[in-house]
């Protein structure tokens, strides 16, 4: 049987992107992530905030928790949701402004999972935790 965590529950908006993104980073390094593995999750979760903010109405909520080894972050907003051409599967050209936040998220973490429509956007990113050496 699974055993969830849950270790942050908030909502964004640009002003406050900063201070989620160190909340994130201390949470995520107090139960366990360390060295380049927190420091790309952290991004992953940074670029899909940032994401939901500039394309997702404005704001958006966000949830973390630890399942056994893992840490889930759940990222959602009420934008019109993510183009099918633009998931992140395919690096983006270097001659382009944009469009890298989903390819970085999927560099930075396990997992990529996500669930979009028109009343919005659901990505959720996963990420084990190293075991204590």
């Amino acid at each position: 049987m699974t055993t969830e965590t849950e270790l942050l529950a908030v909502a964004f908006d640009f002003d406050s992107l900063v201070h989620v993104r160190h909340a994130i980073e201390r949470t995520c390094a107090a139960v366990g992530l360390v060295d380049q593995t927190l420091y790309w999750f952290v991004v992953a979760i940074n670029e899909i905030t940032t994401n939901a903010v500039r394309h997702g109405g404005g704001r958006g909520w966000l949830r973390l928790w630890r399942d056994d080894k893992r840490l889930r972050c759940r990222i959602s907003d009420r934008g019109p949701g993510i183009p099918p051409d633009q998931d992140g599967g395919v690096r983006p050209s270097p001659y382009t402004l944009g469009g890298r936040g989903l390819w970085l998220a999927r560099q930075g973490c396990e997992t990529v999972i996500l669930d979009s429509g028109p009343q919005g956007a659901v990505v959720t990113l996963v990420q084990s935790i190293a075991p204590a050496q």
